[in-house]
C-alpha cells in the first residue's frame, strides 16, 4: 500500500428539530455499505469551516453558518477512490428547521455511491444493522448532550 495521504475534513453533525442526526448511506463496489455523516475533504487553501459550509450546501442545500469546530478526530481509511489516507476530521454542530434536503449539489462521486439519506436518533444509531461512521457518534453525540434518543 502507498503512503497514506494527508486529508483535511470537515464533517457536519446536522440535527433536525427533533435532535435526529443526518446520515448518508454509501454503496460501493469494493465494500459493504455504511452510514456516514455529511461532510468532507476540504479543498486546497481552503479553511475547515468554509469546507463545511460548502458541504453542507452542496450535500443538503441548507445554506447555514456551521459555526464553530466543536469536535476533532484523526483517523485512517482507504476512501471510495481507494486512497489511503490519514483524515484530520473537524466536526461541526448545525441545526436545521427543516428535514427536506436537497442533494442536486452531490459531485458526481457522491451521486454514484450515496444510497441515501435519513435522520437517525441516538437509539437507532446505537443500534443498526450497518456500520455507522465516525464509529464513536453515539458516545460524541451524547458528550455534547444534544440529542434526544
Amino acid at each position: 500500500m502507498s503512503a497514506r495521504q494527508p486529508r483535511p475534513a470537515a464533517r457536519l453533525l446536522l440535527l433536525d428539530p427533533l435532535d435526529r442526526l443526518l446520515m448518508f448511506r454509501f454503496a460501493a463496489d469494493d465494500r459493504p455499505p455504511f452510514w456516514a455523516t455529511a461532510g468532507g475533504g476540504c479543498d486546497p487553501g481552503e479553511s475547515y469551516e468554509a469546507a463545511a459550509r460548502r458541504e453542507l450546501l452542496e450535500e443538503t442545500g441548507f445554506d447555514l453558518d456551521p459555526g464553530p469546530q466543536i469536535a476533532r478526530r484523526e483517523v485512517t481509511f482507504v476512501t471510495l477512490e481507494g486512497v489511503p489516507v490519514f483524515a484530520d476530521e473537524r466536526y461541526f454542530l448545525i441545526r436545521t428547521a427543516t428535514t427536506e434536503i436537497a442533494t442536486h449539489g452531490h459531485t458526481e462521486l457522491e451521486r454514484r455511491v450515496m444510497a441515501g439519506w435519513r435522520w437517525f436518533t441516538t437509539a437507532e444509531l446505537a443500534d443498526w444493522p450497518e456500520k455507522i461512521f465516525p464509529e464513536d457518534i453515539v458516545d460524541m453525540l451524547n458528550g455534547l448532550a444534544v440529542c434526544a434518543s
